[in-house]
């Protein structure tokens, strides 16, 4: 199995970079979010990477730290879910927000990214769930209140990507009224 790639970034595509390592250019399907944080072409770069092999097609997908290819390897675990939908996941959603959604029912978190719907949203809640690790410091007050927040932004008018890219910048310790609060000027911000 390949487990990790580092060599010079020759070619960069939408969904993919290409890195030749001693000789071999490595074609490795990345997400947009990793793809906007690796170094410019010509440079080095490291890449940890989940060899996918099916009957027809070999597959190299990569990531940018262990700790993601680990979760890639997690969702890839749950039932109906293939490489293409892990990836979709991962680049609409950070580790750190998928655990947090996991933990918190949160199924509009899920539901954002493309390719989910609400019962396949509920599906891998359940199924995620004993698979990740959800530590209680990473997740703002009680679980659930992520998920009334969310709801009550959406009730405002927000749209579920803004909604996203403000509560990123939330501390993961907050009371529900001050995630609530900040993500309301953070959405004034912008």
């Amino acid at each position: 199995m390949i487990s990790r790639v580092r060599g010079t970034v020759v070619h960069r595509g939408p969904g993919f970079v290409v890195v030749e390592a001693a000789g071999v250019g490595y074609e490795v399907a990345i997400t947009s979010r990793a793809l906007s944080e690796l170094p410019s072409l010509g440079e080095e770069a490291v890449i940890h990477t989940h060899l996918h092999v099916r009957e027809d097609q070999q597959a190299l997908y990569g990531f940018l730290s262990e700790h993601e290819r680990n979760i890639f390897r997690v969702l890839l675990g749950a039932s109906g879910v293939g490489p293409k939908l892990a990836m979709a996941i991962l680049a609409t959603l950070a580790p750190a927000e998928l655990r947090r959604a996991v933990a918190a029912d949160d199924v509009a978190a899920l539901e954002s990214v493309p390719g989910v719907g609400k019962r396949t949203a509920q599906k891998l809640i359940l199924e995620l769930r004993p698979r990740l690790d959800l530590g209680d410091g990473d997740l703002p007050g009680e679980a659930g209140d992520l998920a009334e927040v969310r709801e009550a932004l959406e009730s405002l008018g927000f749209a579920a990507p803004e909604i996203r890219e403000a509560l990123r910048a939330v501390p993961s310790d907050a009371s529900t009224e001050d995630v609530l609060q900040q993500a309301l000027q953070a959405l004034g911000r912008s």
